[in-house]
């Protein structure tokens, strides 16, 4: 979240949520015509809605890695039938319209991990793990 802007709404968050498993189910059911989306495995991570409901950001992942470019172009083609499905599913008063981003929370997750388990960090704690106990032998136990 960027400075200055409030946090979601129980509202969007719900709306968000409940979004995230219709495009989900559609996905997984597969019923698209969509070369670039026939037989792919693709995990909506997380559906943002906007304050007014207006717009929804769709996050996905490719299961198993690889290429979401033709995932994401095969998404935007379908996203007159996902809005068609979504307003047979959801009483809103107006669907949402669909924006599609890819998900890099798994990159960065991994990236982090990566980092964590270099031999430079792994050194860096161990070093700090012997600093701390250099301090806590020179402790008066008669305190």
């Amino acid at each position: 979240m960027s400075r200055g802007q409030k946090p979601p709404s129980q509202r969007q968050l719900r709306v968000g949520e409940e979004l995230r498993h219709i495009v989900a189910n559609l996905i997984e059911r597969g019923e698209f015509r969509d070369p670039d989306l026939l037989g792919r495995a693709i995990t909506v991570t997380e559906v943002r809605v906007s304050p007014d409901l207006r717009n929804a950001t769709v996050f996905v992942v490719p299961l198993g890695g690889g290429d979401v470019a033709p995932i994401l172009a095969g998404l935007k083609r379908a996203k007159a039938y996902l809005r068609h499905e979504i307003a047979r599913s959801v009483d809103l008063r107006m669907v949402p319209e669909l924006w599609f981003q890819p998900d890099a929370t798994f990159d960065e997750a991994s990236r982090i991990d990566a980092l964590l388990r270099s031999p430079v960090v792994r050194r860096d704690v161990e070093g700090h793990d012997e600093d701390d106990e250099g301090l806590d032998s020179g402790r008066d136990d008669g305190q």
